[in-house]
């Protein structure tokens, strides 16, 4: 297990620790993508059609001889829908050819020990500097990796206090490069509550739920997570690893137990 340095308030190394093991364990993408399939299929939500969608209809075929396809056609004389195909599943007002059925199995199922070693996997990434240069994270003015942080931070309120400590740190520059991309959404998903997409930015893991939490939330593509809450959609948006990561020192301890 390497030494790693814990940074105060005003980024100066104060310390030494040693790292859990769970820092030095294999990188494994495979599990990490896995793993991060099973959860994004967790969030999804069953769908399915009525059993009788578009078959509520009187229509019928004309028959031959009529110069037109012979399918169903909605009845109704001079009104602007008749004589439109309906029931069929190749017509505009007909039925679905293969609906989807609310009784697919959509979940993506992973073994618990396959799970817990992707999280593990996860974890260690954030200690490789190639892999989070490798997911666009701006690296210039971090002296190493994985960033520790005396639980001083854990008690700040304010948002501007966070900000200044980033900067002694060398991570407010990612935290800027969130702000210049964000962009538009293309196509019409910018008209249903999503129309800013951003690339995500530093992820904070503290140890307790305290004010800090509120005054890093303010920020956009920065994420906070206890160390007992944390999965791999925090390690690995995407279900690609390599997050560039800011830990305290009670969230390391406790790492500490939680994979021990």
């Amino acid at each position: 297990m390497s030494d790693i340095s814990i940074y105060n308030l005003d980024g100066e190394s104060v310390k030494k620790m040693k790292l859990p093991a769970v820092f030095e364990t294999p990188f494994r993408p495979d599990l990490i993508r896995r793993a991060f399939i099973s959860y994004l299929s967790a969030t999804r939500q069953p769908q399915g059609r009525n059993l009788i969608a578009g078959k509520r209809t009187t229509a019928e075929s004309w028959g031959p001889g009529h110069g037109v396809a012979r399918v169903p056609r909605v009845k109704g004389g001079r009104h602007p829908a008749a004589n439109r195909g309906a029931f069929a599943p190749m017509t505009v007002g007909g039925r679905l050819t293969h609906p989807p059925r609310a009784t697919k199995r959509i979940l993506k199922v992973i073994n618990k020990k396959e799970k817990r070693l992707a999280i593990m996997s996860a974890i260690a990434a954030t200690k490789n500097k190639e892999l989070v240069l490798k997911r666009g994270h701006e690296l210039e003015d971090v002296a190493e990796l994985p960033i520790v942080i005396t639980d001083e931070f854990e008690e700040l309120k304010t948002t501007k206090e966070v900000k200044t400590i980033l900067e002694k740190l060398g991570v407010w520059k990612d935290v800027l490069r969130v702000k210049e991309r964000k962009r538009v959404r293309a196509g019409i998903g910018k008209m249903r509550g999503r129309r800013y997409k951003h690339p995500k930015g530093p992820l904070f893991v503290v140890g307790d739920n305290n004010t800090v939490v509120k005054a890093l939330r303010n920020i956009l593509g920065v994420d906070v997570v206890q160390v007992k809450n944390l999965s791999i959609n925090h390690l690995a948006p995407g279900g690609i690893a390599g997050r560039l990561t800011i830990w305290t020192e009670s969230a390391i301890n406790k790492l500490q137990s939680r994979f021990a």
